[in-house]
């Protein structure tokens, strides 16, 4: 007995002793953001608009329970659409935002969705004091804008390097959710690079900082107190935060205030294709290893890739010099371009490496597209599931007039164009249903078989298995 309490005596201290180093060791890695908010959030700012419209104009959702004023509305406006219509009560809006100083004169940052569609915009800085500011410039694509107020010797942050940043580290927001203004909120680097749906120009950073309505336009800080990024977007599905928030690289915004303030406009460049995901099937098809890359699957007519020579089927794996791992990639590459620059296109075609040199075009809004369909009698449908016909008017491929078995499946519709066929690594563009059928009767049961197909005026590569 007097052996076994020695040992209690003795373990009981060590346990203590270690619990007391753990709990100083995780203290100690835990960083004090108490320094940098002192120094930071003098720069940041509260940003307030007025909009002024006519009364009974449905201009907004309804939302019950909620009043026009308050700064959830506008998040339920912005990421919540869809819901029913309703009056304004009031001949004004007003809504809430952030931003931060980066220069000394006056010149601010902030999401040109805070000031959109603004009559009056009023920014209140960290000692109280405001400012009316005129706008000098916004890029709705990519949410940023810059507006101007009429001072000197302002604060200004110091810009920082995303490019630098890394995946779990430590970040900080300070901006004015729901009007708390100055407020701080920290988390960490959840990804960097997302595409998010109708924002391909933005290679966002994702975070766990809470951001709420309030906070957009705002700064996110690393822990050197340099801004790596703009608060911009949340994903939620309630209206609140749900740990998903989304900044703009500061670099992109940097880039595109430049451009606002010289010029009043945003130039990206272009080079007039279409891409998709390369899919491991997809890869096989085109005698691929491996499915990194971009996969073309359109070519604008007359466009800086059709001149330069670039294929249907080209897999783009770099552009300038910079590796393209996927689909999502390219666009954010290519956007970051300066229209007239050349610049050299690296592709793989038939399985070997091919470099083509271009001149970048200038992105334009694309027109409304013009779906072209004929109506042809329908013969059997084939081993692939496809009943087709030659298109009455000028236009490429074969027009789907019915499918079924693996075509259906493959989610193939009336009015789809087969442009071309891959099999085997061999691509054969289609004009004629001899020149279709004679492919296909070679094609053994469960051989795969990859489709280019063209919808309106889109194309992209279908892979589906032969049926018997």
């Amino acid at each position: 007995m007097k052996i076994a309490l020695c040992k209690f005596r003795l373990i009981v201290p060590a346990c203590f002793l270690w619990i007391a180093f753990s709990l100083s060791v995780a203290q100690a890695s835990l960083p004090d953001f108490t320094v940098l908010v002192e120094q930071q959030r003098g720069a940041v700012v509260n940003i307030s608009t007025t909009q002024s419209a006519p009364s009974g104009l449905p201009v907004l959702p309804a939302i019950p329970g909620l009043e026009e004023g308050d700064p959830m509305y506008d998040l339920f406006r912005r990421f919540i659409p869809g819901l029913p219509e309703t009056p304004r009560l009031g001949p004004e809006g007003r809504s809430l935002g952030s931003g931060f100083i980066i220069s000394d004169d006056g010149y601010i940052l902030t999401n040109a969705h805070v000031i959109e569609g603004a009559d009056e915009i009023v920014v209140r800085l960290a000692d109280k004091r405001e400012f009316s500011a005129s706008v000098i410039g916004t890029d709705p694509r990519s949410d940023v804008a810059v507006i101007r107020i009429e001072a000197q010797d302002l604060p200004k942050v110091t810009i920082g390097d995303p490019d630098r940043l890394k995946v779990g580290e430590w970040v900080l927001a300070i901006g004015s959710p729901f009007g708390f203004d100055q407020s701080v909120t920290a988390g960490i680097v959840s990804a960097k690079g997302r595409t998010l749906p109708d924002e391909n120009f933005v290679p966002f950073i994702q975070t766990d900082v809470a951001i709420n309505p309030g906070n957009s336009g705002g700064p996110l800080f690393n822990l050197r107190g340099e801004v790596v990024g703009v608060n911009s977007q949340i994903y939620s599905q309630t209206g609140g935060f749900m740990g998903l928030s989304f900044a703009i690289p500061i670099d992109v915004a940097m880039d595109i205030q430049a451009q606002l303030r010289s010029t009043g406009k945003v130039q990206r460049g272009r080079i007039g294709v279409a891409v998709q995901e390369l899919t491991r099937s997809l890869a096989e098809s085109f005698g691929l290893d491996h499915a990194d890359g971009a996969l073309v699957s359109g070519v604008e007519p007359d466009g800086p890739a059709a001149q330069a020579g670039i294929e249907v089927g080209d897999v783009i794996v770099a552009f300038d010099g910079k590796k393209v791992a996927s689909s999502t990639e390219l666009p954010l590459i290519v956007s970051a371009g300066r229209p007239g620059a050349r610049v050299v296109i690296d592709v793989v075609r038939g399985g070997r490496n091919q470099p083509i040199e271009l001149t970048l075009g200038e992105w334009q809004d694309a027109p409304p597209s013009d779906s072209r369909r004929a109506a042809v009698p329908a013969p059997a449908a084939n081993k692939l599931g496809l009943v087709l016909g030659e298109p009455q008017a000028p236009a490429d491929g074969l027009v789907v007039l019915r499918t079924e078995g693996v075509a259906a499946r493959a989610d193939l519709q009336q009015g789809d164009r087969i442009v071309a066929i891959v099999v085997a690594g061999r691509q054969t563009r289609l004009n004629t249903l001899a020149q279709f059928d004679a492919i296909v009767s070679d094609i053994a049961p469960g051989q795969t078989v990859t489709l280019l197909i063209g919808r309106g005026e889109q194309t992209s590569f279908v892979s589906l298995q032969a049926g018997e």
